[in-house]
């Protein structure tokens, strides 16, 4: 029974070298994905930018990687459930997970607990986007037109302001508490499920201010109904050329950009993870692909896994403050 059990454990032990052998076999030699269902788990509602973005960049993967390609939304807990699920997915390159700052260099400041861990549980493979937060109020309930005008409003208006956020601890939120905070404005954070619920409230005139991200706002600002104040980027974003930037507007150190990143669970083949951080690499020099993601407010972006490791360590001293500014703190 010993050497029985003994040797079960060995060949279970040697099946699982040779399974990953093969794995690595078979995406050095192109197969991946063959004709495999390759799953993308958004972290968010259906609708958000993070959504939008990443059902463009699945549409071009398929066209040059072939394969099935499909977006699972698996929204909840500041996308902590659906990256959870990509740490815990096998790591054979048919899981991926459309990551974003809030999981590289904000949440794990504001949950008390995590259940894994970007360093620890994922694999970077490219940048995919950044956009900028863009400052918005609702034309027909605030009458200001500029940034200042608009504090001197809210800072007389009697109860304050209420500004909304797709969640707490997000990059909408935090940018929003940072504002008020820096400008003594009397500001109540009222978190939505995503700027699909936001935008009506806002509408409606029960919230005054949003600080989110530009691309699921661009529509209801060209349609007039919300106006821009001020965009968080270093620079004016081209399809909003009179739109100043938040420096402009007379807020310094106000440069906030919300950024994603295609990662897959720790233990992916190399090889398929540089198949892939190639293949996006390319996609984001299309010229076509480049006028889709601006014309909805975002920069569409390809790099290596180094890229994404050097802007999280360079960004999370930066998140954690704003979390400390927030007074943010989830279980």
């Amino acid at each position: 029974m010993t050497s029985g059990t003994g040797w079960t454990r060995r060949a279970a032990l040697g099946g699982g070298a040779s399974l990953a052998l093969a794995r690595a076999a078979w995406a050095q030699e192109g197969g991946w994905p063959g004709r495999g269902t390759v799953r993308i788990i958004v972290p968010y509602p259906p609708g958000g930018s993070t959504d939008v973005l990443t059902r463009i960049l699945a549409e071009r993967l398929k066209d040059r990687l072939g394969g099935t390609w499909v977006i699972e939304n698996r929204p909840g807990a500041g996308g902590n459930i659906g990256i959870d699920a990509v740490a815990k997915a096998d790591p054979d390159g048919l899981t991926i997970g459309s990551a974003t700052v809030g999981h590289f260099a904000i949440n794990q400041y504001l949950y008390a607990r995590m259940s894994w861990d970007a360093d620890r549980d994922l694999v970077p493979v490219s940048m995919t986007w950044d956009m900028p937060n863009v400052a918005v109020v609702p034309s027909e309930h605030v009458p200001a037109t500029t940034l200042p005008e608009f504090i001197a409003w809210a800072k007389a208006r009697n109860g304050g302001i209420f500004f909304g956020s797709p969640g707490v601890g997000t990059s909408p939120h935090l940018s929003g508490a940072l504002f008020a905070t820096r400008n003594g404005i009397q500001a109540t954070h009222v978190p939505f499920r995503g700027a699909s619920a936001t935008i009506p409230a806002m509408l409606k005139g029960d919230v005054q201010l949003a600080i989110d991200n530009l691309a699921s706002y661009t529509s209801i600002i060209e349609s007039g109904q919300m106006r821009a104040l001020a965009i968080t980027s270093d620079a004016r974003w081209p399809t909003l050329p009179a739109v100043p930037t938040m420096a402009e507007a007379g807020q310094p150190n106000f440069v906030v950009t919300s950024w994603a990143a295609f990662v897959l669970p720790k233990g992916a083949p190399a090889a398929i993870v540089e198949k892939l951080s190639a293949a996006l690499r390319e996609i984001a020099a299309e010229a076509s692909v480049r006028d889709r993601f601006q014309a909805v407010g975002a920069r569409v972006l390809g790099t290596g896994p180094d890229a994404v490791v050097a802007l999280s360590a360079r960004e999370r001293p930066m998140w954690q403050e704003m979390v400390k500014v927030s007074g943010a703190r989830l279980e």
